[in-house]
């Protein structure tokens, strides 16, 4: 249907858009405006019935961006991350990647489609030109503008075009979801892991150089030993993240230099087991001063008393370091008798 075939009544008011003198090119003139061609009406200016479908058809899209997105979170939480697909002729895909991309792209194509299609069929197509006017916006200039913006959201049909409007709201507040779901993937929620180490009572105390069990006659008074806890070997994929929490360190003191009566009974035969991770900012302790009994953190020189419950002497570390209960089993190896019972390390979210 074309404007041709609607009575002239029927037709929608023409505006006035005059924008400056409309002459005809000449001789004496070559540029003259020639003004804007005379406007051609759409289908759906004159039928309702087209306008409805238009509108029907602007509502779906939106409503497909919206089912979209609600498939973008289901396949983020249902699919797994190992999973795998074939898609001729590309390959083998990563299930979950293809569902969230094509999931994703289209709930974003569907609301600029839809978007699109509003604006070619529903909103006013007849073209505005104004004279250029100086930069500075006069209280003239700031009247039209807003009462453009008053007749463009008349023309928009917001308020006439329930249906478009409410789909759209829907599809412009779902698409935002998807981002807030890949937040997930920041990394893994910590739970109360940082609270816990691999240590657990008969894990025994590998020496870390020898990746052997150690006995009491392997620490001689006044050395320094590493140890990590049984079962945890380099190659293991968590090796770097288990051992930064459960780096241990054993030093044999003479029982009666130990101050601490805590530390004495947690420890065997003045040997002690405290962890190598320092309680500033996680950096690992390796220098031990045998005649003080003191340990020093490289990084802020953070010191210790490994004599007195290894109680900060001296730098910006703020607590003791962690002590270990450790004991012999039934064949003589040191072993713990349970975890640290604090966090090792620096006192995140003050300790809470």
């Amino acid at each position: 249907m074309s404007s041709q075939d609607i009575p002239e009544e029927n037709l929608p008011a023409e505006q006035d858009h005059a924008h400056g003198a409309v002459g005809v090119a000449d001789e004496k003139n070559p540029f003259a405006d020639p003004g804007l061609p005379p406007h051609e009406h759409r289908v759906q200016d004159i039928d309702e019935r087209a306008a409805k479908r238009s509108e029907r058809a602007v509502a779906f899209l939106f409503t497909l961006s919206m089912l979209a997105t609600v498939g973008f979170i289901a396949s983020y939480v249902a699919i797994p991350a190992d999973k795998s697909i074939f898609v001729f002729p590309i390959g083998h895909l990563s299930a979950l990647n293809f569902a969230l991309g094509l999931t994703l792209g289209t709930a974003l194509f569907t609301i600029g489609a839809g978007a699109v299609h509003w604006a070619r069929t529903l909103m006013s197509d007849v073209e505005v030109a104004d004279e250029r006017h100086p930069i500075a916006a006069s209280p003239e200039v700031r009247a039209k503008v807003h009462a453009d913006f008053r007749q463009g959201a008349k023309e928009s049909a917001m308020g006439r075009r329930k249906l478009i409007r409410n789909t759209l709201f829907g599809a412009v507040a779902l698409v935002p979801l998807s981002g807030v779901v890949l937040l997930r993937d920041l990394g893994p929620l910590p739970e109360d892991k940082l609270r816990h180490t691999l240590w657990a009572k008969g894990k025994l105390l590998v020496n870390m150089n020898t990746n052997e069990p150690l006995r009491p006659s392997d620490v001689a008074v006044g050395s320094l030993t590493f140890a990590k806890p049984e079962g945890l070997e380099e190659h293991d994929e968590d090796f770097q993240n288990e051992i930064a929490k459960a780096a241990l360190m054993i030093v044999r003191l003479q029982p009666d230099n130990i101050k601490d009566k805590r530390e004495l009974e947690w420890s065997h035969e003045g040997i002690v087991a405290y962890s190598k991770i320092c309680t500033h900012v996680g950096c690992p302790i390796s220098l031990y001063e045998q005649q003080t009994h003191h340990v020093l953190c490289p990084c802020h020189q953070s010191t210790f008393d490994l004599s007195d419950g290894a109680r900060v002497i001296f730098g910006p570390a703020g607590h003791a370091l962690p002590q270990l209960r450790i004991g012999v089993n039934d064949e003589g190896y040191l072993q713990a008798l349970g975890d640290f019972e604090e966090p090792v390390g620096p006192a995140f979210w003050e300790r809470g």
